[in-house]
């Protein structure tokens, strides 16, 4: 049999387990909620597979880069533990993967299932198992697009159904009233800046010594997050063009988000290593679609460096108040801080919106 026809076997044996397992099948025993980093993923084998070429496989299958950021943004890390040494707190980890010889496996592939809140609420687990070492690896340089997709998407949904159980607050009352959408924002987000076409909402981290329009100083902190959530009437699709869009984001920026050095204004970087990037994106419900946008930002307008940071951003038509809208998410953080959690943050709050009629 080819390399090709099985690597298809593959990917269609990891559909079928993975397939009817999008939410959890019952709540741990324990009562307790996962726990660990957002972006890591614990991998349970015997140090000789870990130390194999399986580990290759699994670094760039499961260890992948959100772009265009610098500092790079991974999805996620891993973490080896051996199974003796898969004990105790370790075992509540949000993501785990086992990696299992076993003899008595019938079949003439690996088999892989996913397993959710087995040892915490919100857990994911993934178990390949192959009768043999091969059958590990061919899973390893075959299906990690698949497994990788079932971490990642759990990742941001968890974070998003956590939102929706804290939602209820002024600012996302306010976006509903104004914008005609609903969306899940995190507890104690405050709403800072609202114009008729243009609202900023500020999330509860701790922020850098950045001024923005309708907030006072800032306290210095780590990390400085939020959203702006910014309307304008639709007349043809041609506005929904990349390249428009991010003229129509520059225009709204320039005279919504004021650096708090008079004559700067948050703006687009444009530089050819972070160039922004584009795709089509829906929301968790599936009745949203639009254009995701992912980029730096970067304070400009005087010929001086300007601070700058990550946004991610959704843009779509309102289908009754007939308006581009666009959800803007953005994340300045010190370099040597890691942005997955904050950046995951923004991508559940993307993904929670839902149209109000």
């Amino acid at each position: 049999m080819s390399i090709r026809s099985l690597l298809s076997i593959f990917a269609f044996a990891i559909s079928l387990s993975f397939l009817g397992c999008d939410s959890p099948n019952k709540l741990s025993t324990s009562g307790l909620l996962a726990t660990g980093k957002v972006g890591e993923i614990v991998v349970v084998c015997d140090q000789g597979i870990w130390e194999s070429e399986i580990k290759n496989y699994l670094d760039t299958g499961l260890t992948r880069f959100i772009t265009p950021y610098m500092p790079d943004v991974v999805t996620f890390e891993l973490n080896h533990r051996t199974p003796d040494r898969f004990v105790h707190g370790i075992r509540r980890h949000r993501n785990v993967l086992f990696l299992t010889v076993d003899p008595n496996h019938k079949g003439d592939a690996a088999k892989v299932e996913k397993r959710m809140d087995v040892w915490a609420n919100e857990q994911i687990v993934i178990d390949i198992i192959g009768k043999d070492f091969n059958q590990l690896l061919e899973v390893c340089a075959g299906g990690m697009d698949a497994i990788h997709k079932e971490y990642d998407e759990y990742s941001w949904k968890r974070i998003m159904n956590r939102f929706e159980k804290v939602s209820i607050s002024s600012a996302r009352d306010a976006v509903k009233d104004n914008f005609g959408i609903s969306i899940d924002i995190p507890k104690n987000s405050k709403l800072v800046t609202k114009r008729p076409n243009f609202y900023r909402i500020e999330f509860p981290e701790g922020s850098r010594p950045i001024e923005f329009v309708g907030a006072g100083s800032q306290d210095a902190g780590t990390i400085f997050s939020g959203l702006m959530v910014y309307q304008y009437d639709f007349i043809d699709s041609t506005q929904l063009a990349f390249e428009n869009l991010l003229q129509a984001r520059d225009t709204m920026l320039k005279y919504n988000v004021p650096s708090e050095i008079d004559g700067m204004y948050m703006g687009t970087q444009y530089n050819e290593i972070f160039y922004p990037e584009y795709s089509t994106m829906q929301s968790a419900d599936g009745n949203v679609t639009g254009t995701e946008i992912r980029g730096m930002f970067v304070f400009k307008g005087l010929p001086r460096f300007g601070t700058g940071g990550a946004f991610w951003e959704y843009h779509f038509v309102h289908p009754t108040k007939k308006k581009v809208i666009c959800l803007s998410g953005y994340v300045d953080a010190p370099p040597t801080t890691s942005w997955t959690q904050p950046i995951r943050d923004i991508q559940a709050v993307l993904k929670s919106v839902e149209i109000i009629q």
